[in-house]
């Protein structure tokens, strides 16, 4: 794993930059589906950073779409849960949690999520690749119940679709641009693209956002979007803030290109 740090930028003077609330600190996580490997390797890289800075009252937020697409689904919950007993996490729905959950009852849910990377989440979970292959609609939906603990889709239930922390909004996907953050709907929240990542509009807050995937962090003066695709990129990005301060963690697997690495 390689793990670079990367200063954003300082304020010029105080007050002009937007900010976090004095004593508190921020790591915002971009979409991680089922990469384990490197959640680990970029937690590891948060703990140390955060300790290196001296105290705050820090979370980590993260940005939905934990699961699917990529080997260890279920590994990524498990280990969310274990280092949420120590650090304070803060966990929004992705589109992916949204079809996850709705697929236990619904077949086009359950159709949609097996093509959009749910198979992968299945085998995650020890589902025999061979029944699956040869199972029906309903036949995968029952190795699904016998093999999901319902305590991994209760601590999804409980994820929640936006934070807002002093200047900055999180959200999974985005918002829809002129509309009242108390009218947004979920549907916006997890799958809005063209019209949020297309708007110059001034929202209200600095978006953090994932969903739409950049080769690099797509940082603009009204959004940051730090989806970088690690489930095919192998890279996965969290942006960290204090104060009126931005800097990036990225961590890169070793299939990582030079230019990913630099």
């Amino acid at each position: 794993m390689i793990t670079l740090i990367r200063q954003l930028f300082r304020p010029r003077q105080a007050g002009q930059s937007p900010a976090i609330p004095a004593g508190e600190r921020v790591y915002a996580i971009g979409d991680i589906h089922g990469r384990l490997d490197l959640l680990i390797s970029l937690a590891d890289a948060i703990e140390a950073d955060d300790k290196a800075r001296g105290p705050a009252n820090t979370t980590v937020v993260l940005l939905g779409d934990l699961v699917d697409r990529g080997p260890s689904s279920s590994g990524v919950l498990a280990f969310l849960q274990t280092w949420g007993k120590f650090r304070p996490l803060r966990i929004l729905t992705g589109n992916h949690e949204e079809v996850f959950l709705e697929s236990f009852d619904c077949d086009d849910a359950m159709r949609q999520f097996l093509r959009i990377g749910g198979w992968e989440t299945l085998l995650s979970y020890g589902i025999d690749q061979p029944a699956l292959t040869a199972a029906t609609l309903s036949e995968a939906r029952e190795l699904m119940r016998a093999a999901v603990p319902e305590e991994d889709l209760d601590y999804i239930r409980g994820f929640q679709d936006f934070l807002v922390i002093g200047d900055y909004l999180f959200v999974h996907a985005g918002i829809r641009p002129g509309v009242a953050l108390e009218e947004q709907t979920p549907v916006e929240l997890r799958w809005i693209r063209k019209p949020f990542i297309n708007s110059r509009d001034d929202h209200g807050h600095i978006v953090v956002h994932g969903h739409t995937i950049t080769e690099t962090p797509d940082i603009r003066p009204n959004r940051i979007g730090i989806d970088t695709g690690a489930y095919m990129s192998g890279q996965l990005t969290a942006l960290g803030l204090e104060g009126s301060q931005r800097w990036l963690i990225e961590t890169a697997g070793n299939d990582a290109t030079e230019e990913q690495q630099a």
